[in-house]
């Protein structure tokens, strides 16, 4: 039986389509743990202590961003951060409920640390990507999230306050150990997630 000349062609054509349809489930895979992410760190965000000495709460929020950094990598942590606060300057309810919500929220106390949250999980997310993908790699990569986002945080308190010793008194000194728990909670399962995955 001889090939008609259309044969060829119909190849080509089921080839490109299947191959279509391979990039448009990839690419709604990749838009769906963006999103998923985006919203774990918006429930971490609902497990909020106003604190009676400092206008800044503590949160579980940090944790989700951590977490969310180091078992996504850089670029899906990014964007799944950038889509969090995208979602709460919208007026969507995903900032901690202690803050009045929206971009009122993100221009508040918290700001700052807000602002930050897409840059520290790309650096703890790359960081991490150069380590063995262990324990301590990612407790290392969550310490320099962690200096990212009190970098950011303490810096827009500073702008607010005027006055750097009251931006540290608000943003610093009653977090440091929740801060230290928080990395080793996400740097345990994040490491378990890739030792699972590896094998």
């Amino acid at each position: 039986m001889t090939k008609t000349p259309t044969q060829p062609l119909a190849v080509a054509a089921l080839s490109t389509d299947a191959s279509r349809q391979t990039r448009v489930v990839e690419w709604a895979k990749e838009a769906g743990i963006v999103i998923g992410a985006s919203l774990f760190v918006a429930l971490c965000a609902r497990v909020t202590v106003p604190l009676a000495f400092t206008p800044v709460p503590l949160t579980l929020q940090n944790f989700g961003v951590l977490a969310v950094a180091l078992m996504l990598g850089s670029r899906r942590g990014f964007a799944a951060l950038a889509l969090y606060l995208a979602e709460g300057a919208a007026g969507l309810p995903v900032f901690n409920p202690a803050g009045p919500g929206g971009v009122v929220q993100l221009a508040g106390v918290t700001g700052g640390f807000l602002m930050a949250y897409p840059i520290v999980a790309f650096a703890a997310g790359w960081v991490y990507e150069r380590t063995s993908r262990g324990f301590v790699g990612a407790a290392i990569a969550g310490a320099l999230g962690e200096v990212v986002l009190f970098a950011g945080g303490l810096s827009w308190l500073f702008v607010l306050t005027h006055s750097l010793a009251q931006a540290v008194q608000w943003g610093l000194y009653w977090f440091v150990f929740a801060e230290l728990i928080k990395i080793m909670l996400a740097a345990g399962i994040a490491s378990r997630w890739s030792h699972r995955f590896s094998r």
